[in-house]
């Protein structure tokens, strides 16, 4: 009976974690080209008019899994994002470590993970955020994460917004 109940709960226990893997493997790939990749996301975000939001980070990083998951299913942060942002999942992890991208870049990494890069529609790095200034508790700050979006659209960049009327 004991060894009954042992195999039982070590497949609940295996079913669980597989369950928990396949939830969170794909946000992140090892093996894509992210230079190609974000040479993409800056051609669909001028021509979209949109600014490209880098998420850097990997499937590894219970932060980064978390953050996407809070942006995700919170109606009001996903909607700023979808308006203004054309989103990349950079990938860091051991099996690539996509030194060229970060190093052009500004090595961001010395923030931790994630961390967010904003590029403007023509590719140039206009902000690094650390993402430690975002977390509160085990999640985010809802007040805050939306703050650092909003502050770093498209709209609040424009020039025209901050001519005298």
């Amino acid at each position: 009976m004991k060894k009954l109940f042992f195999i039982l709960l070590f497949s609940i226990i295996l079913f669980l974690a597989k369950a928990f893997v396949s939830d969170t493997t794909g946000l992140y790939n090892p093996s894509a080209d992210a230079t190609a990749d974000i040479e993409k996301a800056v051609k669909l975000a001028d021509k979209e008019h949109k600014f490209v939001l880098i998420q850097a980070g990997g499937n590894w990083c219970v932060w980064c899994l978390r953050f996407n998951k809070f942006v995700t299913e919170d109606l009001q942060i996903d909607s700023l994002v979808h308006a203004g942002f054309i989103v990349y999942h950079l990938n860091y992890s051991k099996e690539n470590t996509n030194k060229a991208v970060f190093a052009k870049y500004g090595f961001p990494q010395r923030f931790g993970f994630p961390v967010f890069i904003i590029l403007d529609e023509k590719g140039n790095r206009i902000h690094t955020q650390n993402s430690a200034y975002l977390e509160e508790g085990k999640s985010y700050n809802k007040e805050k994460v939306f703050e650092f979006l909003k502050d770093w659209t498209p709209n609040a960049l424009n020039p025209d917004k901050y001519k005298d009327k």
